[in-house]
Formats: C-alpha cells, structure tokens, sequence
C-alpha cells in the first residue's frame, strides 16, 4: 500500500515580520517581510519584502521585490538588482544601508 503524497496550494503568506525602527526624530525605517507559498514572479524564493528608510518625510532606501520586477534595491536614487539570499542577509544589507547613508548624507 502505497501512501499519498501532496502538497497543500491554498496556503496564505505568513507574515515574518512587520517593525518600525525610529533611528531619529525625523528618520526611520519600516520592515515587512512575509513567507510565501511559493515564489513570486520574478523571484527565485518563498518571500515577499519591502524595507524603506524614510528621512524627513522622504524615501531615501528601498529594498523590494514587487511582482514581476525581482528583487531590487534604490539607494541614492538609483535601482539597482538585488541578490537576495536570507531573511537575515536582506535585513543586515538594509542595515548597512543606512548606515552608509547616514554618513555620507549627515544631518545639518
């Protein structure tokens, strides 16, 4: 008797994470990441982020990967291909981020 293998598709995404980090009275960030049934367009993993680091009302970093663009970052106002590899990896790349923005945009 053989047993019956499947695999459950009506799964929903799972929220990971959802945190604001307030960096300074005018600057923060906000982190959202969710597990994914299965890849989104465009990505080759089960997650769906977007990171923003916003500084005086402005988005100044953006790590996504929105449906059928792939995994991409803007930083000094450029986008550019992001190569996601972890939860942790994404969330210690964004972190180096900002810390190389704040030093090379300090406050006045």
């Amino acid at each position: 008797m053989s047993k019956a293998v499947g695999i459950i598709s009506n799964m929903k995404a799972a929220e990971l994470i959802r945190t604001r980090i307030v960096y300074a009275e005018d600057a923060f960030a906000e982190l959202v990441l969710w597990r994914l049934p299965k890849s989104a367009e465009g990505s080759l993993h089960g997650f769906k982020y977007r990171l923003v680091y916003i500084v005086r009302g402005e988005c100044v970093l953006r790590y996504d990967n929105e449906v059928g663009k792939g995994d991409h970052r803007h930083f000094a106002g450029k986008e550019s291909t992001y190569l996601f590899t972890t939860p942790d990896q994404l969330i210690a790349d964004f972190q180096n981020d900002i810390a190389r923005w704040n030093h090379e945009n300090p406050y006045s």
